[in-house]
């Protein structure tokens, strides 16, 4: 075999040949355009912002999430280290990271609470290394598996924040507009502007205190609800005196929906019939199911009424401010219009950021809401007093 024929024979690349050639940086033939630089050069600034991001929120966590986050950041650093590498000596001085990313790190530095994590989540959702030819086939996994992670840390924020903000928000929103659409009915009524905002008023304070007594009751109702599910103790001091013939306890635990030969071994460790855990894979373990998760997520009485209580009454004032001031008629009506839509926007746009969906699009659906409910309101008082008159 000629030295030529020798040279030009090659082996099949092992898949794990094949894995590192796909991950490694893509070579570059020419000389880059002064296009691409620029955009690794935004890239290597973002990579660097996020990574400072996920140490800023580490320093208010502890344990598995501190670990978590330094993780994220590590891996943030790899990316970082292969725009470096494309890049070279033409990295230059760095680059401001882009107004997103400026953003989380703000609020990562002065606030680190959930808000920041669902802005994160979104942000690796939106990473363009699927589509950019200089980015290797892992950098784009990575952000893929990165917005999972994050989801999944939001999520525990999510949590933490579920009854007493869903209270919050629900209250806030329904004040803006319940007591939007009274003022807008009864000043298309015809009825006096001081009429108009005793009304106001008076829906303010029916509505907070209606929504803060709601909410106690249905949390409550909730709570008592969730500890009613709880399984008790009761088999480990039944179980000595139980009849073996007649062993009711095997049907407690196919009622807590175990198999049969998971209770069966269940019943014959609390018999005493197995001195431990023989297989774990065959009981429920611990007996008593996390219920304080549970109860985080739903909140507690007081917090979810004295939070719908005040957030109902918040957004129930702002129709009412222009006529507090001296305001009457249509431009009143145009001033408590916008004041609420703006507060709308608001709030829309917050449960959008918690949600890690468009701010923009909740806030605008918030909006169209509200004052949908406001205009009808509107041409039925127009109707009413005309009927009266």
């Amino acid at each position: 075999m000629s030295q030529h024929a020798e040279s030009s024979q090659h082996t099949e690349p092992s898949p794990h040949t094949e894995r590192s050639q796909q991950a490694r940086p893509k070579k570059q033939q020419t000389q880059p355009a002064p296009s691409d630089i620029k955009r690794w050069r935004q890239y290597l600034a973002d990579e660097r912002a996020e990574a400072a991001v996920y140490r800023d929120l580490a320093q208010n966590r502890q344990g598995e999430e501190r670990d978590i986050l330094l993780a994220l950041a590590e891996a943030e650093g790899r990316h970082e280290a292969h725009w470096l590498a494309l890049l070279g000596d033409r990295a230059g001085k760095p680059r401001p990271a882009s107004i997103r990313s400026r953003l989380l790190g703000f609020l990562a530095r002065h606030f680190g609470s959930v808000f920041v994590l669902a802005l994160a989540q979104r942000a690796e959702g939106r990473s363009p290394y699927a589509k950019d030819p200089n980015a290797t086939d892992a950098m784009a996994a990575d952000e893929q598996i990165h917005e999972e992670v994050v989801r999944g840390l939001a999520t525990r924020g999510r949590n933490r924040l579920a009854g007493t903000f869903r209270a919050a928000v629900f209250g806030a929103n329904d004040g803006l507009v319940s007591n939007l659409s009274l003022v807008m009915g009864m000043a298309a009524s015809g009825v006096a502007s001081s009429v108009v905002l005793l009304s106001g008023i008076a829906g303010l304070l029916a509505g907070a205190i209606s929504m803060g007594a709601g909410e106690f009751i249905s949390v409550r109702s909730q709570r008592e609800l969730l500890a009613a599910t709880r399984p008790t103790q009761v088999t480990l001091l039944a179980a000595p005196k139980l009849d073996l013939e007649h062993n009711e306890l095997l049907l407690v635990y196919l009622a807590r929906g175990m198999t049969q030969e998971a209770a069966e071994h269940r019943v014959a460790e609390r018999m005493g019939l197995l001195p431990c855990d023989c297989d774990p894979s065959l009981s429920l373990q611990p007996e008593l199911p996390d219920v304080e998760n549970q109860h985080e997520a739903v909140g507690t009485a007081w917090g979810a009424a004295l939070s719908s209580f005040c957030f109902f009454a918040s957004g129930a004032v702002v129709p009412i401010l222009p006529f507090v001031f001296g305001l009457t008629g249509v431009a009143a009506l145009v001033v408590a219009g916008v004041l609420v839509g703006i507060a709308l926007l608001i709030t829309g746009a917050t449960v959008g950021l918690l949600s890690g969906t468009s701010p923009l699009t909740r806030g605008l659906r918030q909006l169209a809401i509200g004052l949908g409910a406001a205009a009808v309101t509107y041409l039925l008082g127009l109707v009413f007093g005309t009927v009266v008159h």
